[in-house]
């Protein structure tokens, strides 16, 4: 099937998804938030945290109709896609709160919960009591990464990825891939031999840069390393070569098999997730570890801002009209939210969200054009540390203290996983264009990874709420206009 018949097909099938979803929504007002995030940025713990607090009742001061005492309860419910998996929140929630008090697992599928939310409207001829239904659609950030191969096509795509394995800062993971596609003809007879040595080269790739402590993996295909049930199949067999944009369909070649099967992973994975799951959403946050990419250095950060703007590029944002919301909706707010937050002091949350916003600054300016609201923030939607003065030398420092997972350093000491540690992260620039300059001093937070804070029943045998920072505030921008 054409390329033009296929997206007529999806622009019918998506029209009759949203027209369903708005007929259910006049009688029980709906909204469907997105939630993802880029390798390690705690999206699984954002979601974890979402549900404990407001299931828990949690007063959250910055969020309005919390703190105005206007949400009665929120609980979960059935879900509606019965083809999505439901999100494990009771497992995640245990491995935060239990006695090994771990981080959950990531999760490597999209997945779903549903939250009604029961509330009292503000003041005025809408006051009374009313049901916001929250649909969160958890999915890894690395299918949001995939929007961005939509609109072009292999040969560029090919040209940019090679180019960027190029980088100095990628180059030591790059070199056994790049040494296997230099001896291959793009334009030589195709092999499937060839395709298959191409293809897991490649994913050894993609695996490098996404399990390197200091990179944020935004290289695209995402289903590479998530390949479910398309494990082994065509659609996930291809890589980039050295090629000619007009060289690319010429049949029978190794180029042309390889520039058939990506267009076959855009019809057979992204394009659906699309049609979907992603186009239907009304509200969307990607969480990133922006301190990840800060230790990385300036190409990193570089990087970070392509791989973000190509993906709001291919989000259908905008304002929503009566015709959008039935037939064509559009995500209307877009938080992109710099998590750890509570790996540095409280004097640096400002400038790393600064940071945030100068990463998605050029983006946001075009989607902003369109009538969406695009913010950037710093959260922890789990804090793991507090604050504390330590004395060095005769002066006193701001600090941060957690108890460092097993096997962490700090200097000479090595952590066993119960013992807490004072350390001083360091601080961020006050000017955040000096992140990006080649020349300036590296930028690094020297922090470790903390285990999930202890958490312990009062005299009652009350467990407290877990800790966070701003994610109340994140939940306003997100909700908050709903439960007015």
């Amino acid at each position: 099937m054409s390329a033009a018949a296929t997206g007529w097909l999806d622009s019918i099938r998506l029209a009759a998804l949203s027209l369903g979803d708005a007929i259910t929504g006049v009688a029980n007002p709906t909204l469907r938030l997105g939630v993802t995030g880029l390798s390690r940025s705690g999206k699984t713990v954002f979601t974890t945290a979402l549900v404990h607090h407001l299931t828990g009742g949690t007063r959250l001061p910055l969020l309005r109709a919390s703190a105005e005492g206007r949400i009665a309860r929120a609980r979960l419910s059935p879900q509606p896609d019965q083809d999505v998996p439901r999100f494990p929140y009771e497992t995640h929630l245990a491995s935060l709160t239990g006695p090994d008090r771990s981080w959950p697992q990531s999760t490597r599928r999209i997945s779903e919960l549903r939250l009604e939310i029961d509330y009292e409207r503000g003041e005025g001829w809408r006051s009374g009591p009313s049901t916001l239904t929250l649909d969160i659609v958890d999915y890894p950030g690395e299918w949001l990464l995939d929007l961005g191969l939509l609109d072009i096509g292999y040969a560029e795509w090919s040209r940019r990825t090679i180019a960027d394995a190029r980088k100095a800062h990628r180059l030591p993971m790059a070199t056994d891939w790049l040494g296997l596609t230099g001896t291959l003809n793009a334009l030589g007879e195709a092999s499937e031999p060839s395709a298959q040595a191409a293809a897991e080269s490649f994913k050894g790739y993609l695996a490098a840069l996404r399990a390197h402590p200091e990179m944020v993996a935004v290289t695209p295909p995402g289903r590479f390393l998530m390949p479910g049930d398309l494990d082994g199949s065509p659609a996930l067999t291809f890589a980039p070569l050295e090629v000619q944009p007009d060289a690319v369909n010429a049949h029978g070649t190794l180029a042309g098999l390889m520039e058939t099967r990506f267009e076959a992973y855009k019809n057979l994975v992204a394009r659906p997730f699309f049609r979907d799951h992603f186009a239907r959403l009304d509200r969307q946050i990607v969480l990133v570890d922006v301190l990840a990419a800060l230790d990385s250095g300036p190409p990193a950060l570089a990087d970070l801002e392509t791989a973000l703007g190509d993906s709001l590029a291919a989000l259908s944002v905008g304002r929503n009209s009566l015709f959008s919301s039935l037939f064509s909706p559009r995500i209307d707010r877009v938080l992109f939210a710099a998590t750890k937050a509570d790996h540095v002091h409280h004097a640096s949350h400002e400038r790393l969200e600064k940071i945030m916003e100068m990463i998605v600054g050029r983006a946001s300016s075009r989607a902003e054009g369109s009538g969406a609201t695009v913010r950037a923030m710093a959260l922890a939607a789990v804090r793991a540390t507090r604050e504390v003065r330590v004395e060095d030398r005769g002066q006193s420092l701001q600090a941060i203290a957690g108890t460092p997972e097993a096997g962490e350093a700090i200097g000479a000491d090595i952590f066993d996983g119960s013992a807490e540690a004072a350390v001083f992260p360091g601080e961020l620039p006050s000017n955040p264009a000096t992140v990006f300059d080649r020349n300036a001093e590296r930028w690094q937070v020297r922090a470790p990874r903390f285990r999930p804070p202890l958490m312990e029943p009062d005299a009652g045998g009350r467990m407290p709420p877990l800790p966070h920072l701003r994610l109340d505030r994140a939940l306003d921008f997100l909700i908050g206009d709903r439960l007015a």
